[in-house]
C-alpha cells in the first residue's frame, strides 16, 4: 500500500433509495469511490486527477436507505501518470428493520458488531506529468512512492 488508507463516511438518505424496499443502487457506491480516489490522487500527486475506469466492481451485500456506509481505498500501484487503487464499501450502522414489532421509534438504529463488506473494486486514475505537484502532496505518500519506485516498499 502506498500512503495511508483514505476513508469517507456517508449516511444513505431516503432520496438515494432507488429500488423497492429502500434499496440503494450499486452505482452510488462507485460514485463515492470516485471521491476516495480523488483524495488519494491529491495526496500522491497534488492534483484531483481524472478517473480512467474500473477493472473490477463486485457487490457483496445490499445497501438500504438509513445505512451508514464507510468508503475506503488505498493505492496499490503507481505509474508515471497513473495510480491503481483498491476500493471497499462497508456498512457500519443500519436502521432497525423490526422497529414496530419491537416497540421502538422508526429512527432506531444498530451499530453493527463488525462492518459488512458491501462492495469492492479496483480503479485507475491519472494525472498528467505537467499537472503533478509533489510539493503540494502528502509527505507520507511521497515517501512511500519513492520506496515503491526503489522496490523497497513491502
Amino acid at each position: 500500500m502506498i500512503g495511508t488508507k483514505v476513508v469517507l463516511r456517508h449516511r444513505m438518505s431516503a432520496g438515494e433509495a432507488h429500488y423497492a424496499g429502500e434499496l440503494v443502487q450499486g452505482a452510488y457506491i462507485v460514485n463515492e469511490w470516485g471521491d476516495v480516489g480523488t483524495e488519494l490522487a491529491i495526496r500522491l500527486f497534488g492534483d484531483e486527477s481524472l478517473f480512467v475506469g474500473y477493472s473490477e466492481v463486485r457487490y457483496t451485500a445490499p445497501v438500504y436507505a438509513g445505512d451508514w456506509m464507510e468508503y475506503s481505498g488505498w493505492i496499490e500501484k503507481v505509474g508515471n501518470t497513473s495510480l491503481t487503487c483498491h476500493f471497499e464499501a462497508h456498512k457500519v450502522i443500519e436502521l432497525e428493520k423490526n422497529w414496530k414489532e419491537l416497540g421502538l421509534a422508526d429512527s432506531a438504529a444498530n451499530v453493527l458488531p463488525e462492518p459488512v463488506l458491501c462492495a469492492y473494486g479496483t480503479g485507475t486514475l491519472m494525472v498528467k506529468k505537467e499537472f503533478q505537484r509533489p510539493e503540494a502532496a502528502d509527505p507520507k505518500f511521497q515517501e512511500d512512492l519513492a520506496a515503491f519506485r526503489a522496490g523497497t516498499l513491502k
